[in-house]
């Protein structure tokens, strides 16, 4: 009988491999593990991936494709203490002829002295190890133990992956959200697979608030799933519209190439008792945002401005900060890379964690390098010119993808240039016809 109490990710756990979802790479057909956990002939292992992939609810399909009692430990609760006490329990099931599986969660945390507890029951057969970790093994796992137990990693869940999970739980009755009258659309269905980014019991979270908030008629829509999904960042209100309003007439004023009004609306915010550092970390942005490339240049006075303004004082630092309006003002305009960088947020929010390729994976040790990190990498500086033409260094999900559009003022007609030098250098390597 289902417990209502739990939550609907636990209650939605899956029970058999085949409602598993991803991993295909790891418990799809032909594959070694799969192969093991259907004829439930198991070894000791750790699972490596991020949070929501499985990793608990894999260890628990093992101890029941092996029949074999199931023992948790989690290393951020547990000692070496609870360890012995498991090793007990695994010898005692062992005389009675039952294997004892033991799933340590976070086993990074736990220290050297602590790892080295699990050696000798793992090799004896007291114990059948999972452990499982967000961290690289590599680095937070002990060479002995990473020496007696196989590696697996698991991948964060895509979008459609985390959209089979969200059908499953809307239309099962027995543990699901399938008794209700629920309504989820496409559109609001996609909203909760990005906001979960891969973690599976984030989505199922999101769902089941999302549908105790949705009230009598059931639907489950966008503004649901903005409330289910609230909880940002608290707004910073430091003054009123005037405030606001002055530093936005300032910051448009040296976005404008007008010096003398920038002037006046540094003035002003200074005789209404504006701090004049909150401008000089205003100034170090527009220098940024508005500059750029075009002058590389004005986001050194910028910073040289708040320096001054930070050793100075008043009102010696003031006019550094001046004369630093004065030159960002005066001065060619590019917002390229400011809108480079909004779009790479844009694809980072949008695509969720997309992995790194593996030829640009480091790779410094053993397991890294068995698992491909690096392999086939291209390192510039052996290449002609100092450039591995045809090279990629995106997501695949993300290849061909231009952020970057330098504009034909300033330095940037020179960056622009090189950059147009390179893609046709690009294009060449690829077969392609130069554009």
């Amino acid at each position: 009988m289902t417990d209502w109490t739990r939550p609907l990710a636990d209650r939605m756990r899956p029970q058999t491999v085949a409602e598993f979802v991803g991993q295909s790479h790891l418990l799809g057909a032909g594959r070694p593990l799969g192969e093991a956990v259907a004829a439930g002939r198991l070894h000791s292992m750790v699972l490596w991936g991020p949070p929501g992939t499985g990793k608990t609810t894999l260890a628990r399909m093992m101890a029941a494709a092996a029949d074999a009692d199931f023992l948790t430990l989690s290393a951020v609760m547990s000692g070496v203490k609870d360890i012995r006490e498991a090793a007990a329990a695994g010898r005692n099931s062992r005389d009675q002829g039952r294997q004892t599986l033991l799933f340590v969660d976070e086993v990074h945390r736990f220290n050297k002295s602590q790892q080295d507890a699990f050696l000798p029951y793992i090799e004896d057969g007291t114990l059948l190890f999972i452990g499982a970790t967000t961290e690289n093994p590599s680095f937070e796992l002990n060479n002995a133990l990473l020496s007696r137990v196989r590696v697996y990693v698991l991948r964060a869940l895509d979008a459609e992956a985390i959209g089979a999970l969200l059908d499953r739980a809307m239309a099962n009755s027995e543990r699901g959200l399938g008794s209700r009258q629920l309504t989820l659309n496409a559109e609001p269905r996609d909203a909760i697979a990005r906001l979960a980014d891969g973690d599976a019991r984030t989505a199922l979270s999101l769902l089941e608030v999302a549908a105790d908030l949705a009230g009598d008629a059931g639907l489950i829509d966008q503004a649901v799933i903005r409330e289910a999904a609230a909880g940002g960042r608290a707004r910073f209100d430091k003054g009123g519209d005037a405030f606001y309003d002055q530093i936005s007439a300032l910051h448009k004023s040296v976005r404008g190439s007008a010096p003398d009004a920038a002037l006046y609306w540094f003035a002003r915010m200074l005789e209404g008792g504006c701090d004049p550092l909150y401008i000089a970390r205003r100034v170090v942005r527009m220098a940024s945002e508005d500059i750029g490339n075009a002058d590389p240049r004005g986001l050194q006075v910028a910073m040289d401005a708040w320096q001054a303004q930070e050793r100075l004082g008043s009102p010696e630092g003031e006019l550094a900060v001046a004369q630093a309006i004065v030159y960002l003002a005066s001065v060619p305009k590019s917002n390229a890379v400011y809108q480079a960088f909004n779009a790479a947020m844009q694809d980072a929010r949008a695509h969720g964690s997309l992995e790194v390729p593996v030829h640009l994976r480091n790779a410094p040790t053993k397991l890294m390098k068995e698992l491909g990190y690096g392999h086939a990498y291209r390192y510039a500086h052996d290449e002609p010119d100092g450039y591995a033409a045809g090279e990629t260094y995106l997501p695949d999900a993300l290849a061909g993808q231009r952020y970057y559009q330098p504009v034909e003022r300033g330095l940037e007609q020179r960056i622009a240039a090189r950059l147009r030098e390179l893609e046709a250098r690009d294009q060449a390597a690829h077969g392609k016809p130069s554009t």
